[in-house]
């Protein structure tokens, strides 16, 4: 397996892993408030993390690298969490939608302003379809529900906290492992979110097993493993394209609803994820004649191959 291809696998497994967390929050959000669900999350997920560190004998991350962990774990493993989760209690899907999936668009912006990513057309081009596509599967499967300001706003800071953990998280990996950078942002996040720890505790002595269990599930493989893979992904990538990939996982959404929770799609939600999965695939295609001259690879062609 070529180290591109392995990227390529790992992108897919942290795609699969988000669209699951979907059923899972569901679930756990019935028994646990927004900042409690993400502290236990987190506290899990840094716990299988840091053992998985002592038995690979990963260490300490360097000094240079510290910026961009902090940085990317008080964002996007500590304030998008527990915005995202608070603010999916206040608007209809299709807003949720809307708001957040404005995220890998920030990423691209910022990836471009800040670390000097190309934004080639097939790329705008295919996040503008992931995009239509995102919007017409929330709001084919919206309930009708009302929307709240403080829902939108917040639900707009979740996309900015991605945004900026993501592009914040970039640097790092040149510095650091994948596993390391992890590892330190959860506990970043988690140590951010320990003032919802009493909530957590009187919560978890009320909710049902399921419920806990979810929680423990979101912690274990959607942030400790797809957070993992995320980060190798993205050490060998730009920030855009990683962004761009995630647009899959509405469709992904889809689908699982489907089999796991007898929600049959109808043709709009079908459309919709069709798109996202076209989105995806022309903003990861390459030009074809950028492929045939020989000695000539691509400054981003070098970094996904790196």
């Amino acid at each position: 397996m070529t180290k591109f291809s392995s990227a390529g696998v790992a992108a897919s497994v942290t795609v699969v892993l988000w669209a699951s967390a979907f059923v899972s929050i569901r679930s756990a959000g019935d028994a646990y408030s927004p900042g409690a669900l993400a502290l236990g999350r987190l506290l899990a997920g840094a716990l299988a993390l840091g053992v998985l560190c002592l038995v690979r004998r990963e260490g300490l991350p360097p000094r240079g690298a510290w910026p961009g962990i902090a940085m990317s774990g008080v964002l996007w493993f500590g304030v998008y969490m527990v915005v995202l989760n608070w603010g999916e209690q206040e608007v209809d899907a299709g807003t949720a939608a809307l708001v957040v999936n404005i995220g890998p668009i920030l990423i691209a912006l910022l990836g471009a302003r800040l670390l000097g990513d190309p934004m080639p057309p097939r790329l705008l081009a295919g996040m503008a379809v992931s995009f239509a596509g995102a919007v017409t599967v929330g709001l084919s499967m919206s309930g009708g529900g009302g929307s709240s300001l403080l829902g939108v706003v917040l639900c707009l800071l979740a996309a900015v906290a991605y945004a900026g953990g993501v592009v914040a998280q970039k640097p790092a990996l040149a510095k650091a492992s994948a596993l390391q950078v992890t590892t330190f942002g959860c506990l970043t996040g988690a140590v951010l979110c320990l003032p919802f720890g009493p909530q957590l505790v009187t919560e978890a002595g009320d909710a049902p097993l399921s419920a806990t269990l979810n929680m423990v599930y979101l912690g274990l493989f959607p942030t400790a493993l797809a957070f993992t893979t995320w980060a190798y992904a993205l050490a060998r990538t730009t920030a855009s394209r990683m962004g761009a990939t995630t647009y899959a996982a509405p469709a992904l959404v889809v689908l699982m609803s489907w089999l796991l929770l007898g929600e049959v799609p109808g043709v709009l939600t079908l459309a919709g994820g069709v798109l996202c999965l076209i989105g995806v695939a022309v903003s990861r295609s390459r030009p074809r004649a950028s492929r045939v001259v020989a000695g000539t690879p691509r400054p981003e062609d070098v970094r996904e191959s790196a």
